[in-house]
């Protein structure tokens, strides 16, 4: 059986919304899939898809096949800075710095 990573259309007519699933390659578009790997919304503006990127690197390391579609969105993933992760605080106390001597 060959494995496809492909969209599937959902949502209603002209307002389409499509599910991003690992699916066989010989199913319907719109049939029944393996696995829901994300989402794409085209007509959002801001934050308009989500990937699981471990899964997808998980079907690709067995063999699936990713649709042109799916492949230009992970390029998309891939150059979105992730957020940036929660300061780290320390102790309240300074560090010691070393003092330079003076010459005379």
């Amino acid at each position: 059986m060959a494995v496809k990573i492909r969209c599937r259309k959902t949502g209603a007519n002209n307002d389409p919304c499509f599910r991003i699933v690992a699916t066989d390659s010989r199913a319907p578009r719109d049939g029944k899939s393996l696995e829901i790997l994300g989402w794409y919304d085209p007509k959002k503006t801001k934050a308009n898809f989500h990937l699981e990127l471990e899964r997808i690197q998980a079907w690709q390391g067995k063999g699936a096949i990713i649709s042109e579609t799916v492949r230009s969105l992970i390029k998309k993933a891939r150059t979105v800075p992730m957020a940036a992760p929660a300061p780290t605080t320390t102790s309240a106390t300074p560090e010691a710095t070393p003092e330079k001597t003076a010459r005379a």
